[in-house]
């Protein structure tokens, strides 16, 4: 897949959603292709309020910690300014796993697989709809549902 770089501000929660970067401000280069859901979006498929919420999914996908880890992780721990800033580390991490389960409960059964799968576990919707056995290009119009209600979920408007 071809890189469609876009520089984008840089904050202390990583890259700016909105494109443009004033003078002076610190700024990073990314790839919009990288994930399935952000070329979804940058090509005019997914509303900003559907790849808001596939992103706070994302987000409580990666805090919860739920991908498989091989090795252990070196990585700095970044505290967000959210609702969770009392709680400890695991204690954000449980908060996390709950709104994810919500959200994904929220979806449905028959919306919830094609969620995951495009939105953590990164396939592309061509690889989503084979595996789930659907026809060809079924998945995005599923994966808008979905989305819809987990904008709902997530009190996005």
């Amino acid at each position: 897949m071809a890189q469609v770089l876009e520089e984008r501000e840089l904050t202390s929660e990583g890259p700016r959603l909105q494109p443009g970067v004033a003078r002076g401000v610190r700024s990073a280069k990314v790839n919009l292709a990288e994930s399935p859901l952000t070329w979804l979006h940058a090509r005019g498929h997914l509303s900003d309020r559907r790849f808001l919420a596939g992103e706070r999914l994302r987000a409580d996908w990666e805090a919860a910690q739920l991908a498989p880890v091989v090795t252990m992780s070196w990585n700095p721990v970044r505290v967000g300014r959210g609702p969770d800033r009392d709680l400890s580390a695991g204690e954000r991490q449980l908060a996390a796993r709950q709104r994810f389960d919500s959200a994904i409960a929220t979806a449905g059964a028959g919306l919830s697989d094609v969620l995951w799968r495009v939105v953590c576990a990164g396939e592309g919707l061509p690889l989503a709809e084979r595996a789930l056995g659907w026809p060809a290009r079924s998945g995005k119009l599923v994966l808008g549902i979905a989305l819809d209600r987990v904008a709902d979920f997530y009190r996005i408007r």
